[in-house]
C-alpha cells in the first residue's frame, strides 16, 4: 500500500509528484489521475491534458501498486473510462452517473405501449371528467348561483356571478407553470394525489359560504389549484406509458370530460332542485374523492429531474429560476409562436360554456331544456377527441397544428352563429359542430408539445401553454357579462367571442414552416459537428475532448 497521507502531500511538495495537483495526492480523488498511459476520466479538468505526459513518467506504481495499468480496451460498456469493476478502485464517473447518463437513458427509453398503462389511462380519463365536466357544466351552476345570490336590483349582477367560473377555470390554467416544477421534482403521483385533496377541501369549503364572495376564494382559487395539481400530471404520465398510440390515448383520456359534460347538467339539475345549491357541491366532493385515489396509479417509469436539488450538503438550495422553470423551451421559434397563438386565439373559448344556458332562457324562453345543448357539447366532443386524436397519429410530426388551425376556424365561426338562431333546433345544430372542433383542439395539445419541444421538456412546455391559456380563459365571460349588462343582450358578447379563435389560427399556421426550417439548420449543424469529430477520433483524442464534442452534437 502506499505511504499515508500526510507523507504524500509532503512528498507532493518536494517534487515526487510534479503532475498531481495536491488535493488529488492526498487519495480523496485517487481515481482522476491518469494512470499508466491510459486515458484520463471523462470530467477531467482541462490542465489534467497539460500534465499527462509528466503523468506517464512518474513511477505510479512503485508507490501505488494496487492500481492496475488502464489501456484503452478497458473503456466499460456504459461508453466510460475508467477501471474494471473488480479492481475495486472507486472512480467517481463509474459509481454516480451524471446528468448526461440520465439523459441519454430517457432518450433511450421505450414506453411499454399498454399493459399497467391501460390503467394509467382510466385513472387519467376520470381526472379530466371530473375536473372539466364540472367547469364546462358551470352554465347550469350559474343560473342557480344568479337565483341563489343575486338581486334584481344589481346593474353588474352576472358580471359578478361569471367571475367564479371564470375565475376557477383560469387558476386551473394559470397554476400550470408551477405544477410543472412540482411534477418534475416530485413526480406525477404526488403531485396528483396532493392536488386532489386541495380540490376537495375547496369544494367543500365552498358549500358553506353565505355570499357570493367568499366563493371566489374556495371555488375560484382553492379548489381551482387543487384541479390544477391533479390535471397536469394526468397529461404527463401518458407520456411514460405510449408514444405510438399517444394520440389515440389522449383521445380516450380528454373524452372523459366529454361523458361527464353529457352526464353533469342532467344530474346538476336534478339534484340543484331536490336539494339545493350547496348539498349538490357536497354530492360533487364524491368525484374529487375518487380522483384522489385515481392518483395513486400514476407510476412513473423515466425518473425525474436530477438537476433541482432543492438540499446541498445538509443545507436547503433554491435553484435557479431558470433551472426551475426551464426556459430554454422558449428557445424552440415553433413553441414560441404555438404558446401565444393559442391564448390569443382563446379569448372567446369558454364565453358560451358560462353564457350560453342564460342566452337561452332570455331569446326562446325558460321553458326549454338548455341542458339539451350541454349534452349535444359533450357528445360531440367526445366523438371529436376519439376521432382527431386517432387522426393525429396518421399526421407526420407539427402539420398536426393544422388540425387545431381548423379547429379554432370553426370554432370561432360557431360562435358568431349563436346570436342568428332564433329557434332551439338551430342551437343544437351550432353546438354539435361547436362540440366535434372543440374535442379535436383538445385531444392533439400534448401530442404537438411533444413534436415541438421532445418528451424531456413536456411537462414544462404543457405547463406555459396552459398558464398562458388562464389569461383569455379568465377575462372572457366577464367581459361578456359587461356587454349583457350595458346592452341588454348577449348579441354582441357570441360576434366578438368568434374573432380570437380565427386570429389565433391564422399565427398558428407559420409554426409547420418555422419548425422545418430549424430542423434543416440543426440537421446541418449535426453533419459539420461530426465531420469534425471523425477527424478529431482520427488523430487520437483523449475521451475528455471526444465527451465535449458529443455533448456539443446533442
Amino acid at each position: 500500500m502506499g505511504p499515508p497521507a500526510n507523507e504524500r502531500e509532503g512528498e507532493a511538495k518536494q517534487g515526487l509528484y510534479p503532475s498531481l495537483p495536491t488535493e488529488e495526492a492526498t487519495g480523496g480523488e485517487l481515481a482522476k489521475a491518469p494512470q499508466n498511459g491510459g486515458e484520463p476520466e471523462e470530467d477531467f479538468p482541462e490542465e489534467a491534458s497539460a500534465h499527462e505526459g509528466e503523468a506517464e513518467a512518474t513511477p505510479l506504481n512503485g508507490w501505488y501498486p494496487e492500481i492496475p495499468a488502464l489501456g484503452t480496451e478497458e473503456k466499460k460498456e456504459n461508453g466510460e473510462w475508467g477501471a474494471p469493476e473488480e479492481s475495486g478502485v472507486p472512480l467517481a464517473a463509474a459509481c454516480e452517473p451524471g446528468p448526461d447518463t440520465t439523459v441519454a437513458e430517457q432518450k433511450e427509453f421505450e414506453p411499454p405501449e399498454g399493459g399497467w398503462g391501460w390503467v394509467v389511462m382510466l385513472a387519467a380519463m376520470w381526472c379530466n371528467g371530473s375536473v372539466f365536466g364540472i367547469q364546462n357544466a358551470c352554465g347550469v351552476l350559474f343560473i342557480s348561483l344568479l337565483d341563489e345570490f343575486g338581486s334584481k336590483d344589481d346593474p353588474q349582477l352576472r358580471f359578478k356571478t361569471a367571475w367564479v367560473n371564470s375565475l376557477s377555470m383560469g387558476m386551473i390554467f394559470f397554476c400550470s407553470p408551477i405544477v410543472s416544477v412540482f411534477t418534475d421534482v416530485f413526480g406525477c403521483r404526488k403531485t396528483a394525489v396532493v392536488g386532489a385533496a386541495v380540490g376537495f377541501i375547496g369544494l367543500l369549503s365552498s358549500s358553506f359560504v353565505s355570499s357570493i364572495e367568499p366563493l371566489y376564494f374556495t371555488y375560484g382559487i382553492v379548489f381551482a389549484c387543487g384541479c390544477s395539481f391533479a390535471y397536469q400530471p394526468s397529461l404527463v404520465i401518458l407520456g411514460h406509458y405510449f408514444k405510438k398510440r399517444l394520440g389515440l390515448v389522449n383521445g380516450i383520456v380528454t373524452a372523459g370530460s366529454s361523458l361527464f359534460t353529457v352526464a353533469l347538467p342532467f344530474i346538476l339539475r336534478l339534484l340543484l332542485d331536490k336539494v339545493g345549491l350547496f348539498n349538490t357541491l357536497r354530492v360533487l366532493c364524491v368525484l374529487m374523492f375518487v380522483l384522489f385515489l385515481a392518483g395513486f396509479t400514476y407510476k412513473p417509469l423515466t425518473p425525474a429531474r436530477q438537476d433541482l436539488g432543492f438540499r446541498k450538503n445538509g443545507k436547503f438550495r433554491v435553484p435557479s429560476i431558470g433551472k426551475i422553470f426551464n426556459f430554454s423551451i422558449f428557445k424552440v421559434t415553433g413553441y414560441r409562436i404555438w404558446v401565444f397563438g393559442i391564448p390569443a386565439a382563446l379569448f372567446g373559448y369558454f364565453v358560451p360554456y358560462v353564457h350560453l344556458m342564460s342566452h337561452v332562457k332570455e331569446r326562446i324562453g325558460p321553458d326549454v331544456e338548455e341542458e339539451v345543448l350541454l349534452l349535444c357539447l359533450g357528445v360531440t366532443s367526445g366523438v371529436g377527441r376519439l376521432a382527431f386524436g386517432r387522426i393525429a397519429d396518421y399526421i407526420p410530426g407539427v402539420k398536426k397544428v393544422y388540425l387545431q388551425v381548423t379547429s379554432f376556424f370553426f370554432i370561432g365561426l360557431m360562435s358568431m352563429m349563436i346570436p342568428l338562431c332564433n329557434v332551439f333546433g338551430s342551437l343544437i345544430a351550432v353546438c354539435l359542430f361547436m362540440g366535434l372542433f372543440d374535442g379535436c383542439f383538445i385531444c392533439i395539445m400534448a401530442p404537438i408539445a411533444f413534436e415541438l419541444v421532445g418528451s424531456q421538456d413536456v411537462s414544462p412546455a404543457i405547463g406555459f401553454l396552459l398558464g398562458f391559456m388562464s389569461i383569455p380563459m379568465m377575462v372572457g365571460p366577464p367581459v361578456a357579462g359587461i356587454f349583457r349588462d350595458l346592452l341588454g343582450s348577449y348579441d354582441v358578447a357570441f360576434y366578438l367571442a368568434g374573432v380570437p379563435p380565427m386570429i389565433g389560427g391564422a399565427v398558428l399556421c407559420l409554426i409547420p414552416w418555422v419548425h422545418n426550417r430549424e430542423l434543416q439548420k440543426r440537421n446541418k449543424s449535426q453533419v459539420a459537428n461530426g465531420e469534425t469529430e471523425e477527424k478529431m477520433l482520427g488523430s487520437g483524442p483523449t475521451v475528455a475532448t471526444a465527451h465535449k464534442e458529443s455533448e456539443s452534437i446533442v
